[in-house]
């Protein structure tokens, strides 16, 4: 059933990790390809559990602004040592930068493609520029600008990165819809005055990951994947 789209609407922001590109089964492959002795499922989700810890300790203080390439090598130094894997530091670096060659999910870049017909398309990631902009030309993305968590020198969910894509795009808060796979990010956003749209990632975590909870109706599109959110926004 198509869903009443405001017509005030002029752009959508995407979180990317998860919500754009899978993490999991790209850096899974990885492990594989690299020929490390552990589980490269149970690497990917050691490696991301680091994230929103590092991320906390640039918000409280505890570390200097430090883009997430930085925040995620610092996890793959612990990562690696708990695994019990030691690599020369080239082979290290390489590794780190698998971050940004993630494969995109099958239905990124088409429904992407769909969505840019009526939209201002645009990340809006805790990734930092270069990293997006190696994502976007791995996965051969459509987006019409990269906006990053670094631009503000806050991390999401600060409402500083939300409201800072808005003010970039020249728009009002109710004029942007974020997109994301993590009902958290959504809340977040629409505390800012966005509006919100849930697309649906089962797998993002591996084969019975569990899902963020949310509930029903909690925001203003809920789909399966973003062709889906294409059609529902009249595309």
């Amino acid at each position: 059933m198509l869903q009443r789209m405001p017509h005030d609407i002029r752009a959508l922001t995407f979180d990317i990790f998860g919500t754009v590109v899978d993490w999991y089964g790209s850096i899974a492959a990885e492990v594989a390809r690299l020929g490390l002795r552990t589980d490269g499922g149970r690497f990917a989700l050691d490696w991301r559990a680091g994230y929103q810890p590092a991320m906390q300790e640039v918000r409280s203080g505890a570390l200097p602004w430090t883009n997430i390439d930085g925040l995620h090598r610092r996890i793959l130094d612990r990562v690696l040592l708990a695994h019990g894997i030691s690599l020369p530091e080239t082979d290290m670096a390489s590794f780190n930068r698998v971050w940004h060659r993630l494969d995109p999910w099958p239905d990124s870049a088409a429904g992407l493609a769909r969505l840019k017909e009526r939209y201002v398309l645009a990340t809006l990631s805790n990734g930092n520029v270069s990293l997006l902009v190696d994502l976007v030309r791995h996965g051969r993305l459509p987006f019409d600008t990269v906006f990053s968590a670094e631009l503000f020198n806050h991390y999401k969910p600060d409402p500083e990165v939300y409201l800072g894509a808005a003010r970039l795009l020249d728009l009002a808060p109710a004029q942007v819809m974020m997109v994301a796979a993590h009902p958290s990010d959504l809340r977040a956003a629409a505390a800012c005055g966005l509006r919100t749209a849930y697309v649906k990632r089962p797998n993002e975590k591996g084969p019975g990951g569990a899902l963020e909870p949310s509930r029903a109706g909690e925001f203003d599109f809920t789909a399966d994947d973003f062709l889906d959110l294409a059609r529902q926004l009249g595309g």
